[in-house]
């Protein structure tokens, strides 16, 4: 075989060997606020982060009492999107409810 198919193969079969990183998670986070209705909170939970009506409950109550909570988990570009869609849906409906993103912690 010559040198060149030998050191093809080899570059191939080093190929399969390359470590493929997962890509970072981020945090949806929303915070608490004076004005924001609980039940507007529990409704863009369930509508935007598809969690059931009780879970999206218990989430609620996390951000009422503790300032913030997370929403979901997600890639950078998912997390983005649906914290802004979650603040122009707020904004749409009067409400002052602010909604970002953040990386998760490793």
């Amino acid at each position: 075989m010559p040198k060149d198919n030998q050191r093809e193969e080899r570059d191939l079969a080093t190929l399969d060997k390359v470590a493929v990183e997962r890509p970072r998670l981020y945090e949806v986070v929303l915070h608490n606020d004076d004005y924001t209705t609980q039940v507007f909170v529990v409704y863009v939970l369930m509508k935007f982060f598809n969690h059931d009506a009780s879970t999206a409950n218990e989430i609620m109550l996390h951000v009422h009492t503790k300032g913030m909570g997370v929403a979901g988990v997600f890639s950078r570009d998912i997390a983005e999107t649906k914290a802004n869609q979650v603040v122009t849906f707020a904004r749409k409906h009067e409400m002052p409810l602010q909604c970002s993103g953040r990386r998760q912690p490793c």
